[in-house]
Parts: C-alpha cells; structure tokens; sequence
C-alpha cells in the first residue's frame, strides 16, 4: 500500500537535491522502487517535481544573488563567474538539458537565474531534463529488480 510519507520523503529528498544543498534523491527513489509498495510512475512523477522545483528557487536565487555579486562574502569570484557566463553564454538556454547531471547541474540553473533567462523556458527544458534522469534510474532498476 502505497504510503503518503513516502512520497512525501521522496518529494523533500528530491527537491533538496536540487537547491545548493548537498543531497542525494536517487537512493531514496531506487529504495521506495525496490519496497515494491509504490507505483513506479508515481515516484518518477514525484521526484521530477520536486527536484525541477528545487531547481526554481536556484533560478530564483541566481536572480536575486546577482546584485550582491561585488561583495566579499559573495561566493564565487569575478572571474568564476565570468568563466561560467561565458559557458552559459556559448550554449545558452539549451545547457539546461544538462541539469540533471551531478556537480555542474545546479550551478547551471543559478547561472540561469543571474542572466534572467526566462522562466517558463527554463520550467520546461528543466524538467525534461530532470525527468529523463528519474524515468532512466527507474528503468535501470526495474531492470535489476
């Protein structure tokens, strides 16, 4: 019987893993997928929200970080920053296909935020993003299972 905890354990999990803090999501999906208690597609649909979510506030946070950027305390320097701009710059929007990937995933939707990229184009290539990498993790493990 599926079990409104989980997936709510699951929603958290996946939304903090997007954000700036250090969280990992996919174990507790791959723990949950092998209880057998929940649907499949449930937990990939609750995952993906959540982690595109996270990904919101980085976006939401990287627009609102920017005016602070001349500060001591600010947390990448001038030229970090002007070397992950650039990058953004050369691929733009389409970069955040590359979203889901660990390490430079998040850094890319706070990017996104600093240069205003817009919203609902960022939602949706996000969130394909994010939803390939579940759907592909849960095929993996229905595969082992």
């Amino acid at each position: 019987m599926p079990s409104l905890a989980a997936y709510a354990a699951l929603f958290a999990a996946a939304f903090l893993a997007a954000t700036i803090f250090p969280f990992q999501s996919e174990a507790v999906l791959v723990g949950l997928m092998l209880t057998g208690d929940h649907l499949v597609w449930g937990l990939v649909l609750v995952a993906s929200v959540a982690n595109t979510l996270g990904s919101v506030v980085n976006w939401a946070l990287g627009r609102a970080i920017h005016r602070f950027r001349d500060r001591p305390w600010f947390p990448a320097s001038p030229e970090q920053m002007a070397r992950a701009e650039g990058w953004y710059r050369r691929w733009g929007l389409w970069s955040l296909l590359l979203s889901w990937a660990p390490i430079i995933g998040d850094p890319l939707t706070v990017m996104a935020g600093v240069l205003r990229a817009p919203l609902i184009p960022f939602v949706l290539l996000v969130a394909m993003a994010k939803t390939g990498r579940y759907a592909t993790l849960a095929l993996i493990t229905l595969g082992l299972t």
